[in-house]
Order: C-alpha cells, then sequence, then structure tokens
C-alpha cells in the first residue's frame, strides 16, 4: 500500500521507519521525529493520511519519551475506522501527516506534588504512561510509579510488558528509575495471574494488597486513560478519596485525557 502525500499549511511529513504487529487489533509504529518538535512527556500530536481534498487527522499519544529522537504511537484497528483501517498497513519508508503542536493533560506539571503517581490505563491508553515512566523527570517528582494496565486478553499486555522490560534492561534507564517502577497488568477475560478491572482492585483492598497502600489524598497523584467508562469509574472514586481534578493551568490530584473518547 503506497501512501501519497501533499503539502498543507501547518503540517509536515514524517517517514515512517517500522511497524510491529501485536495482536489482531493492535500496532505500533515509529516516525522520523522533526527537530523542532518538542512535547512533554505524556502529551498527543494529530496524525494522519490523505483523505481526498484535505488529509483525516486523529489525536495519538506520544509513547516515546520527549528525550527520544524518534516518535512512537500506539493504536487499535477499526476495521470501518477512516484513518486506522489504512494506517496499519503502513510500511517501511512511507510517509504520514504530522501537524507538530503537542497538547494534553496527562503531564507532569498538571499534578501537584507528591511521593507516588500511579497511572491506571486500559488499552491503547497505556501509551502516554510509556512515555512518562521513561522521562526522568518523573522520578525526580515521585518516590515511586506505579503503572497499571488492563486488557481482555493477555496477549494485549505484551507491548506494555515489553517497554516495561526494556527499561529494567537499559542501564542509563535504570540508573534513575531503579526499583521505584511497578507494572501491574490485569485481564477481565484470560485466565492470568493477576486479574479484574483496577476499579474492582480499588473498592475491594486487593490495590493496596499489592501496592501496600490504598489511594490516599495526601500522598498518591494520579492520571487515568481509556475508555469513557473507564475514566468515570475512576474519576470518581478519585473523587472519592478528596481529590481534585487537576490542569495544566490549574495542578491538583489528578488529570485524566478526554481526547481520545467521544
Amino acid at each position: 500500500m503506497k501512501i501519497l502525500t501533499k503539502s498543507y499549511n501547518g503540517l509536515e511529513h514524517i517517514e515512517v521507519l517500522s511497524i510491529k504487529h501485536w495482536t489482531k487489533k493492535t500496532f505500533s509504529f515509529k516516525c522520523a521525529r522533526p527537530k523542532y518538535l518538542r512535547f512533554r512527556s505524556g502529551e498527543f500530536v494529530m496524525i494522519g493520511l490523505e483523505n481526498g481534498d484535505k488529509p483525516i487527522l486523529r489525536a495519538y499519544s506520544i509513547a516515546s519519551p520527549s528525550w527520544d529522537e524518534i516518535l512512537e504511537f500506539y493504536s487499535i484497528k477499526v476495521e470501518d475506522g477512516p484513518l486506522t483501517s489504512r494506517l496499519q498497513y503502513l510500511i517501511e519508508g512511507e510517509k504520514i501527516y504530522l501537524k507538530p503542536k503537542s497538547v494534553g493533560t496527562l503531564v507532569l506539571d498538571a499534578l501537584l506534588p507528591s511521593k507516588r503517581l500511579i497511572l491506571f490505563s486500559t488499552g491503547t491508553g497505556i501509551a502516554p504512561f510509556l512515555s512518562i515512566i521513561r522521562d526522568p523527570e518523573a522520578y525526580e517528582k515521585f518516590n515511586q510509579i506505579i503503572l497499571t494496565h488492563t486488557c481482555r486478553f493477555e496477549e494485549e499486555l505484551e507491548y506494555g510488558k515489553k517497554i516495561f522490560n526494556s527499561i529494567k534492561s537499559d542501564n542509563l534507564l535504570n540508573e534513575f528509575v531503579g526499583d521505584k517502577l511497578q507494572l501491574i497488568s490485569t485481564t477481565t477475560r484470560d485466565n492470568s495471574y493477576f486479574m479484574g478491572r483496577m476499579t474492582e482492585w480499588l473498592l475491594s483492598g486487593k490495590f493496596e494488597k499489592f501496592t501496600g497502600k490504598d489511594l490516599n489524598v495526601d500522598t498518591d497523584r494520579v492520571m487515568i486513560c481509556g475508555s469513557l467508562e473507564m475514566l468515570k469509574e475512576h474519576k470518581e472514586i478519585c473523587l472519592q478519596k478528596g481529590m481534585i481534578e487537576g490542569s495544566n493551568s490549574v495542578p491538583g490530584h489528578f488529570v485524566i485525557e478526554k481526547a481520545f473518547v467521544d
């Protein structure tokens, strides 16, 4: 599949460096990063493909950290999706569109200082957190970082586990990460070592059992990324704990990303 790109004001052509299919429904791809593009770990950009008179663009979280020389994205495959139905067939050397302006609420600046950072994700919502857990600033601001990733099937957890393991095997990254990072991967359909939604873990006390402490407004800061239902459920739990939602202009105890849901 050859993708041709025209020139549009405000859009950049970036080259696809590689693509990997993790499951029948998920894939990741790496692209060349424009030298002038600056972003904070956890932010997203608009990327897209040619679509007649104008390109079709969608918001994608950057899974690579802000210091990386490449841009990595993690996507679900939607059979009838205007973009993903075509994006999944990318091959090395092709070019896609990028709007070189990053935005988003899943950034460290939107949270008040504290001791523990907890990242709740489902599905491809793990992408922005894979950027954050590879950012030295996160470990300067927090004593402990807990990343949770919940999917239906165990194979859908592979991408997150691969990035987590790459940190442990990277001497430079592991120098500042050390033992501060914990990954909890759970499934809702496949039988696995860890099962259940994180909301169930929080309400049943299982989260406290495996992390050593329940969610606490005095010591914890929270980021949430996933489906609309998941966002609502986690937000409600945070509010019940006395937490206040933060933003780029007014930092708080927790933040959510609404850009990827209706």
